[in-house]
């Protein structure tokens, strides 16, 4: 197999389509367009699909969309563009992407993705010649927990070795189609470690609705002020204050509120909501119509991350025996006027979109580019109806909630933060998988019962979260202390803070939604910066220069993003200096650019190395 793609296989994988093609390209567009009813707000959902048919996205076939759709092109190219899973170009029969969060760089991805790479002769980011494989990294995958793991045509596969990466090449080279691979391949492990009251639910479906309905949705929303449950998502807003906001919130009547679960669990280190999709779907969905009900909703939606293609099938089958079992669609449970039905869409790969008003903007099919607020999604959310966006642990504790009490509830944990927190544990330690305590855990408590030692730093709450030293493990897990989205990374005391960090700030810039200055440029300069010092140019002014790059994301970004793109910088400077300081090998400012080294490679191929194929200090 060739070593990359030249030039020559790029143009012939671009010419011109034959009229097959065209014919093959105009019916697979028009079945997914005819599908989703030639609704422009499905626009994403139709691009994932068609890709799914044809491998790319061919610019006729965007052209053929966007006429079909009666939307311009450039909104179209706009979409692709903006998702790092939609392509126009051709990317194999197979693609295949690496995991490059930290903890699967630490696990060794790195090492297997160029393991792959040599066994089918080809470059990282390359496509081989014959159109048959592209090998690449991807953001986290969500299986922090059995990594390392990658993706093939979206389809996950985990806890990779050498035996693993040989099996897949092979299957590869063979051209095996991705249905005749070994099934074992696709086994994804839940990792479960410590229940407590959500994980420990014994409910049955229907069981939190027959709750609520028997007492009315007054009273249930009476409940949820009584458990003071806060968003599990990070921002930790009081539930019921946003279900209130929406309900009270006018709306067109024929078409209703609307209740969003936000799957997009995209934060690197956490992997909480996958196991709650996998084994615990139906309380994610009961607690979605328990919202609904609460706030008058009549349309529901499962915003899937990418990353989770290979639930979408179970959790198509979920939803369909809920409508057999009345638990969804008209009359819910024979209650006449309770109408609420519930609709998957995935995401393509964009971590912003994990930001609720970007989230809204992705629902409606558009690049997901966050709102400015307000209004907010409880008045305006999708296509400008009242929304209430909850995070799946939220959801599912709504049914806790609904069945048990409020006061029950608010009996756990702590005053400001009520209930349990899924805590999604990865990284140095013995036992990763997910752990569920109660809200005011100390970090010390949790290190133990998942075996950790020798712990050097604790990341809570993923690459926007803090970094805990040693001193800091007293601390304890709660809004009004350490909150956290459930991201739970542990790094003993071998690992290069500077490196953890690193990872973390090139995620930024990669994830930037490009739609504000200071987060685009600003995340592309931190990670230069960055590199700098990797790289043995770093000196003193640098880390001014990082500081006013700060302040600067601090205070205009548009959106978290930016806003929490030197976090991770500045509590490595703060707790972990000397991870720094020997990379800053120079005083005064040292540019990051060394001429006279650049010219290396001419001086071998031409064999001068005299003085006069050197570029002196003091020439520059």
């Amino acid at each position: 197999m060739p070593d990359s793609q030249t030039p020559n296989s790029q143009q012939s994988a671009l010419r011109e389509p034959t009229a097959e093609q065209r014919r093959h390209w105009r019916l697979v567009v028009e079945g997914v367009i005819a599908k989703h009813g030639a609704r422009p707000e499905q626009l994403l959902q139709i691009l994932i699909e068609i890709q799914e048919e044809l491998s790319w996205l061919p610019l006729k076939v965007v052209t053929d969309v966007a006429e079909r759709l009666s939307i311009s092109r450039a909104r179209v190219e706009g979409v692709v563009g903006f998702y790092s899973f939609l392509h126009t170009r051709p990317n194999g029969r197979f693609r295949v992407l690496f995991s490059n969060n930290i903890i699967d760089r630490m696990l060794g991805s790195q090492t297997m993705m160029d393991e792959m790479c040599r066994k089918l002769w080809l470059q990282p980011g390359k496509m081989s010649e014959d159109g048959l494989v592209s090998i690449g990294p991807t953001s986290c995958t969500g299986m922090g927990d059995q990594g390392p793991a990658l993706l093939v045509n979206g389809m996950t596969i985990t806890k990779l070795t050498h035996q693993r990466v040989n099996l897949i090449s092979e299957l590869i080279r063979k051209d095996t189609p991705l249905a005749q691979w070994p099934q074992d391949l696709f086994a994804v492990d839940d990792n479960i470690q410590r229940k407590d009251i959500l994980l420990n639910s014994a409910l049955k479906p229907g069981d939190a609705l027959r709750a609520a309905l028997a007492n009315g949705p007054d009273a249930l929303m009476e409940e949820m002020k009584k458990s003071k449950l806060r968003g599990r998502g990070g921002a930790g807003f009081t539930t019921a204050q946003k279900w209130d906001f929406c309900r009270q919130a006018p709306v067109d009547e024929a078409l209703g509120r609307v209740v969003v679960c936000n799957a997009d669990e995209g934060e690197p280190g956490t992997f909480k909501d996958r196991v709650l999709l996998t084994r615990y779907a139906d309380l994610v969905f009961e607690g979605m119509t328990l919202a609904a009900y609460a706030i008058g909703a009549k349309k529901g939606f499962l915003y899937l991350r990418g990353e989770y293609r290979y639930l979408l099938a179970p959790l198509q089958e979920v939803l369909s025996a809920r409508r057999a079992q009345g638990l969804l669609g008209a009359s819910i449970l024979s209650q006449t006027g309770f109408d609420f039905d519930i609709e998957i869409h995935m995401g393509a790969g964009a971590y912003v979109c994990g930001e609720e008003t970007a989230l809204l903007e992705s629902l409606e099919g558009k690049r997901g580019t966050p709102r400015i607020r307000p209004p907010f999604p409880v008045t305006h959310g999708y296509l400008g109806r009242p929304t209430s966006v909850n995070n799946v642990e939220t959801l599912a504790s709504a049914c806790l909630i609904a069945t048990q009490g409020g006061d029950a509830f608010a009996k756990i944990g702590t005053a400001q933060s009520s209930g349990t927190k899924l805590l999604s544990i990865s990284g140095d330690c013995a036992q990763p998988g997910i752990y569920e305590f109660p809200f005011g855990a100390t970090i010390a408590e949790v290190l133990e019962a998942c075996g950790a030692t020798d712990v050097q730093a604790v990341q809570m709450g993923g690459a926007s979260g803090v970094t805990l030293a040693p001193s800091e493990f007293s601390r304890k897990m709660a809004f009004e202390d350490v909150p956290t989205a459930g991201a739970f990374m542990i790094f003993d005391s071998g690992r290069d803070m500077f490196e953890v960090a690193s990872n973390f700030v090139h995620f930024f810039a990669h994830e930037s939604c490009g739609f504000c200055t200071p987060c685009r440029v600003g995340t592309s300069l931190l990670t230069g910066y960055l590199d700098k010092l990797s790289n043995g140019y770093g000196s003193k002014p640098d880390l001014a220069e990082i500081d006013t790059l700060n302040r600067v994301l601090k205070s205009t970004s548009h959106c978290g993003l930016g806003q929490a793109a030197a976090n991770p910088i500045l509590d490595g400077l703060k707790k972990f200096r000397p991870a720094y300081e020997k990379r800053m090998l120079h005083q005064d400012f040292e540019p990051a650019f060394n001429l006279d080294a650049a010219l290396e490679r001419a001086r071998q191929i031409t064999g001068r190395d005299d003085a006069g194929a050197h570029i002196l200090e003091e020439q520059a």
